[in-house]
């Protein structure tokens, strides 16, 4: 479908990633598309960083784009009833100004511990003969490098068939090189969030492979209780039945909703800005407008 004939006005996505992290376009890529296809706002939510957002600042300007500043998060939280802790990625906005100094300084002490992550993970891969160096790995990703930009270069070079035989046997959790990145808890994430300025939200809900819906609830509400803000109840990882689901946990908790693509470029073809996959985006303005009330 082309883009032109799916305009998108009154529609937004919270949920975007540019070159700065982990995706592939240049963030001015990513705003001359969220024009094109009508989008009424967007968030960039680069993976620790600011970068995206501020170098797309000029380019929304210029097309009248309404651009939301965003950041997503890894942490590591305990889920009741249940044996060790889960990864859970936390979306932060900041729809009232900047984040404060010591917000911006804990950011940047986060890129530290990933490049250590990456230093430890680029030699035990040197240690298996694989010639592959975190300057390579750096200039891809930059500050914000990690796996993905090492399972590229493995297939590139042809230690690997794809991404997914890259972390299968090389870096994912139950390969040989694979290194544990430490990452804040949670809780502890949304109260940094919060003294900064921002406002916390649970991305993709669903990634947190909960089985047990009473334990999922229980943690939620936990997170209420340390400040969770809002529910990422619209996302492309989510059909219908789950947005629906998640949409009422988040009425009945009074979390805000949110929603976005989780748009990468290259990395996630079948994810489509403002559309998410086979069109299971669609996320109101209303939705950042509430937002903005809450800031």
């Amino acid at each position: 479908m082309d883009i032109d004939d799916n305009k998108l006005n009154g529609f937004i996505d919270l949920h975007a990633h540019t070159d700065a992290s982990d995706g592939s376009l240049p963030p001015s890529d990513l705003i001359s598309m969220a024009h094109k296809i009508g989008l009424s706002a967007l968030a960039i939510t680069d993976h620790e960083t600011f970068a995206g957002f501020e170098t797309a600042r000029s380019a929304a300007g210029e097309f009248g784009l309404d651009l939301l500043r965003g950041i997503e998060l890894n942490t590591s939280v305990a889920v009741p009833n249940t044996v060790g802790r889960r990864t859970l990625h936390l979306l932060a906005y900041f729809p009232a100004g900047e984040p404060s100094l010591s917000f911006q300084e804990w950011i940047a002490s986060q890129q530290e511990q990933r490049r250590e992550r990456n230093r430890n993970l680029a030699e035990r891969l040197q240690q298996q003969g694989i010639q592959i160096t975190l300057a390579e790995v750096e200039a891809r990703g930059r500050s914000v490098a990690g796996r993905p930009h090492f399972a590229r270069i493995l297939v590139e070079k042809g230690y690997a068939t794809d991404i997914a035989d890259a972390f299968q046997r090389f870096i994912g959790e139950d390969a040989p090189a694979f290194v544990e990145r430490i990452s804040p808890s949670t809780q502890d994430a949304i109260e940094i969030v919060l003294l900064g300025g921002g406002v916390p939200v649970i991305a993709h809900p669903v990634r947190l492979s909960l089985s047990k819906r009473r334990e999922e609830r229980q943690l939620f509400e936990a997170l209420k209780d340390a400040g969770l803000a809002g529910l990422e109840v619209i996302h492309s990882d989510q059909p219908a039945g789950l947005q629906e689901y998640y949409g009422q946990v988040a009425a009945e908790l009074n979390l805000l909703p949110t929603g976005g693509s989780d748009f990468h470029g290259t990395p996630k073809p079948k994810v489509h800005l403002g559309r998410g996959i086979a069109d299971n985006v669609r996320v109101p303005l209303e939705y950042l407008q509430r937002l903005r009330e809450m800031a």
